[in-house]
């Protein structure tokens, strides 16, 4: 098939993660959950962004729940009207992985003729629209719902399968035709997750069934799907009659263009060798049990990826062609590469010929628990375009990008240097063929402009080190041998020399209660030293993040702080780090100040609570304020959120602690319960016994005005107990606690 290159540039398109599934009886509702329908200025963001194409919703299952309410549309028409007049083409979904509303089901015949009903209703409200979906990924929901069961209805066989696929198709074929009574020249845009399945020899039986069915909802509407078709045979094999599929497929229902979903995990591996791989991803067949895993994870040589499937897409139908989501729930700059990735294999496709005309920059809000398939609401979010955590959606490093995509077609951003986790050789857990790649050294960074991060050999820096390196980000760590922060010239010189494309100043003065004594050391390395690295920073042009403390506060608030409270300290290290704050924004601008509190984390032996359980273990009471309430801080979620706000451009003052407040006291035996170990032997005192020399205050909690991007405590303590770090101790000497000190230890 020869086709010329299309002459229209590469479009960038945005999606709203719009699903409304059923788990038993409740509905999960993603724009519910995002908080789209209280925001109809979201649109305008996208507007803003340049963004001239949406995906948008109009949810059957939504507007019949609001019949009672005497406005059902009420939503719709507002959206509708507002995306009319920013200049910006829906393409309208009716069904994204629903069942319908309560009363049918995707095994019921009447789900395709209600879906027609109402898809009429919509074209005859809006009758500009051109552009519909109907049913998105026909396939995929048909395996979620009535193969694997996780969806509603909830069935477990392949003859169910089939039938939700066909009742989807029909309803998507009558669908089409009920809008066309009302605007003939609507158009079909088709989504489905297209992945390729590979296995092991054994089972490349059961690999070329399932790539063959992965096209099994295109294959109906383009009315293939006739006796001699692979599907054909397969659907009478299950017990499925020759005219339940021509009822569905009629004759036939061709898209306008072919929408391909595409993740990184959507490529899937079969191995009969099920002692390699853990319980939960065991399966079978009549013939062979199997495990069933991500593809990314076990071959060494890559997976086909986005490149091969557009191609293929297009060999097989010669239709144009839109990658219709394009997402990744992961940190910032793998988003970022994945979406790059994304981009550049639409573009190698139209090279060779591929009619691709759009890449879609979806979840413009984010997604809610799709770590459980949308089956459990635990407040799992995974941010999109904008992060819904702050007060008003917040532009991530996505939307900068987006932006730059729909107006240019081109972005360039530090961190899309090295390649995404995908393409990395310790992305596979379970190797192919037993032999398990080299992993990259730890001493090396990752190529490309680096983060420089300074007074590596602490608590903060090293974390910086160890997580920039996980994250594949390019950096160069700094010890204070290595870079005397206090000396300007040293400091001009190494930001210049480092061709850094931000700098991490994690060196500073710690010791809350030597403060006392040691002012002008305290002063000198947390305010006089930070100021000089924000200064070079600012005469490089680039960003730089500082920290600071809770301690900044006097506690007499009583409630916990946030960023635009007054700060008074009590000590001399309070003080030294509020001038810090005053010194880095008056000569940096643009300078990320991070206020955090109470570290504990699995990485270093001195943290409260690591030195806490260690002394349990081994039954050694422990002394800890009762009267003093923090908020703790699980360094990993530190680093990883300070990475992602200077990914993403943030500056100005950030509190970054994890959501909760707790007396150091109560901490010590929360954790020792989940430790298993004796809380009992904790024994809280007022903290005038303890011996402190510097005061503290009473209630210094850190909340957040700007947005709540850090986890709970509790799921952050219960990470921190799974790493156990503390018996690690067990072989030292010295358990003499060091007191609970709130600094950047």
């Amino acid at each position: 098939m020869t086709h010329a290159t299309p002459r229209a540039p590469l479009e960038l398109w945005a999606g709203f993660e719009c699903t409304l599934n059923r788990v038993g009886d409740s509905q999960h509702d993603q724009l519910a959950l995002t908080g789209h329908y209280g925001r109809l200025d979201d649109l305008d963001r996208l507007a803003e962004l340049g963004v001239r194409t949406v995906r948008y919703p109009i949810l059957w299952e939504r507007v019949e729940r609001l019949r009672d309410s005497g406005a059902p549309f009420a939503w719709p028409d507002a959206a509708m009207a507002r995306l009319r007049a920013l200049g910006i083409e829906p393409i309208v979904g009716l069904v994204h992985h629903g069942s319908g509303p309560f009363g049918t089901s995707l095994l019921d015949d009447r789900f395709a003729d209600g879906l027609a009903a109402f898809a009429r209703t919509v074209a005859e409200r809006y009758p500009w629209v051109t552009r519909y979906t109907p049913v998105n990924e026909p396939l995929t929901t048909a395996r979620f719902s009535a193969l694997y069961g996780v969806w509603y209805p909830h069935a477990h066989d392949d003859a169910a399968f089939l039938r939700a696929t066909l009742n989807q198709v029909r309803a998507t074929r009558l669908a089409m035709e009920a809008i066309r009574t009302v605007r003939p020249e609507a158009q079909l845009v088709q989504t489905e997750d297209l992945g390729r399945t590979h296995a092991t020899r054994t089972l490349r039986y059961q690999a070329e069934f399932e790539n063959e069915r992965r096209w099994l909802s295109f294959d109906l509407l383009a009315g293939r799907v006739r006796p001699g078709h692979a599907m054909h045979r397969y659907a009478r094999w299950c017990g499925l009659t020759a005219d339940e599929i021509a009822r569905a497929m009629g004759d036939g229902c061709p898209p306008a263009l072919i929408g391909i979903n595409h993740y990184a995990t959507s490529e899937r591996f079969l191995d009969e060798r099920l002692e390699r791989y853990p319980p939960h991803t065991h399966g079978g067949n009549h013939r062979h049990r199997y495990a069933d895993v991500e593809a990314v994870r076990v071959l060494t040589e890559g997976v086909a990826g986005p490149r091969v499937l557009l191609r293929e897409a297009w060999q097989r139908y010669g239709l144009p062609i839109a990658v219709t989501e394009a997402h990744l729930g992961c940190t910032r700059e793998q988003q970022l590469r994945w979406l790059a990735e994304v981009w550049d294999a639409a573009h190698d496709a139209r090279a060779a010929g591929a009619d691709v005309r759009a890449v879609t920059a979806w979840a413009v809000l984010g997604a809610q628990d799709w770590s459980s398939l949308a089956t459990r609401l635990e407040g799992h979010y995974e941010p999109g375009l904008f992060d819904v955590r702050a007060p008003r959606p917040r532009p991530t490093a996505l939307a900068h990008m987006a932006r730059s995509l729909a107006t240019t077609g081109a972005h360039d951003h530090a961190a899309l240097g090295a390649p995404g986790w995908w393409r990395c050789a310790d992305r596979v857990l379970y190797p192919e063929h037993d032999e398990r790649p080299a992993p990259r050294e730890t001493h090396a960074s990752p190529s490309g402009r680096p983060i420089l991060i300074a007074g590596a050999s602490g608590t903060l820096g090293s974390a910086f080190a160890r997580l920039c390196h996980a994250r594949g980000l390019a950096h160069r760590a700094l010890t204070r041998h290595e870079l005397d922060v206090t000396d300007r010239g040293a400091v001009e010189r190494a930001v210049r020399r480092s061709g850094a494309w931000a700098v991490v100043n994690a060196a500073g003065y710690v010791r809350v209660d030597d403060a006392e004594h040691d002012a002008a050391s305290c002063h000198r390395l947390n305010a006089v030293a930070a100021e000089s690295v924000a200064r070079a920073c600012e005469a490089a042009g680039i960003p730089c993040v500082a920290f600071s403390s809770d301690l900044v506060f006097d506690g007499g608030k009583n409630a916990p702080y946030v960023e635009s409270d007054r700060v008074a300290p009590l000590g001399v290290y309070g003080r030294s780090k509020a001038d810090c704050e005053a010194r880095v924004r008056a000569v940096h601008p643009g300078a990320l100040v991070v206020r955090t509190a109470a570290f504990f984390g699995p990485w270093d032996e001195w943290n409260f609570l690591t030195r806490t359980l260690a002394s349990l273990t081994l039954g050694v009471p422990v002394d800890a304020a009762d009267d003093l309430v923090v908020s703790p801080t699980y360094v990993p979620d530190l680093v990883h959120a300070t990475l992602d706000l200077l990914i993403d451009g943030e500056r100005g003052v950030w509190h970054l602690a994890n959501t909760g407040e707790i007396s150091w006291a109560e901490l010590a035996r929360v954790a020792a319960r989940g430790a298993d170990l004796d809380e009992t032997l904790v024994r809280g005192r007022p903290h005038a016994e303890l011996g402190f020399a510097a005061r503290r205050p009473r209630a210094a909690a850190l909340a957040s005005e700007r947005g709540c991007v850090m986890p709970s405590l509790e799921a952050s303590l219960g990470a921190y107990l799974h790493e156990r770090p503390w018996l690690r101790m067990l072989r030292d000497d010295d358990l003499v606690m060091s007191g609970q000190d709130a600094a950047l230890d």
